[in-house]
């Protein structure tokens, strides 16, 4: 299956969305087809926090175009926060849409995780994953959720996370764990791999955006169906 990604939002993540979908299409023996449509992070973070959902998924959509022109059989918004949209999207696709969020909670209950605590977005956060969390609990720190967005969307435009901006998400963690009770900490914003990746936190992470990438890598070797 040809994979249309909709890409930009923000350009790191976009490279490891692309590093880690081809290692795991190779380990699991196949050939990947990929386009990738180029997105503006900027009008991504403007109509998130102004919850224009619809204007922002009339300008997906123009995108699903480009790759279903481009040969894709399915399209996936290589952004947590990008989901905001994700219902109204789907409404007018030329394509169908692969969820980064729908394959979490099953996910969760296969690895005996009750409660998860969050770090993404505001809107990621205050909206405990869009509801869409069904048979897991999410916890997140309410009284530092504008702090920990802001801090996320920054890092997610300039694509590098400081030494302070890392410390920061990596103590939200521990307090996740300690003080909410969350069994693991759930990286539900796709650029806070630069934060985590190599860290050793003393807590259990789940990166949203791995449990995405196997169902990408699964559909485009045909292990997986729509």
């Amino acid at each position: 299956m040809h994979i249309g990604l909709i890409g930009g939002i923000g350009v790191a993540a976009t490279v490891v969305y692309y590093q880690r979908l081809t290692a795991a299409v190779e380990k699991l023996g196949g050939t990947l087809a990929l386009t990738i449509s180029h997105g503006d992070i900027q009008t991504l973070i403007r109509n998130n926090l102004a919850d224009e959902r619809q204007a922002q998924a009339e300008i997906f959509a123009a995108q699903v175009e480009m790759l279903k022109g481009a040969g894709a059989d399915c399209a996936a918004i290589s952004s947590i926060g990008g989901h905001f949209c994700f219902d109204e999207l789907a409404a007018i696709s030329p394509l169908p849409l692969v969820s980064a969020v729908a394959p979490l909670d099953d996910f969760f209950v296969r690895q005996g995780i009750g409660t998860v605590g969050l770090l993404g977005t505001r809107v990621v956060m205050r909206t405990r994953f869009y509801g869409q969390l069904a048979r897991t609990r999410a916890v997140a720190l309410d009284d530092e959720i504008d702090t920990i967005g802001q801090t996320y969307q920054d890092v997610a435009v300039a694509g590098v996370c400081t030494p302070a901006q890392r410390a920061l998400f990596l103590d939200a963690g521990a307090r996740l764990v300690r003080d909410e009770g969350a069994d693991a900490v759930v990286l539900a914003g796709t650029d806070l791999n630069l934060a985590f990746d190599g860290a050793t936190p003393g807590y259990r992470v789940v990166d949203a955006l791995d449990v995405h990438v196997d169902l990408l890598a699964r559909l485009a070797t045909g292990r997986a169906s729509l």
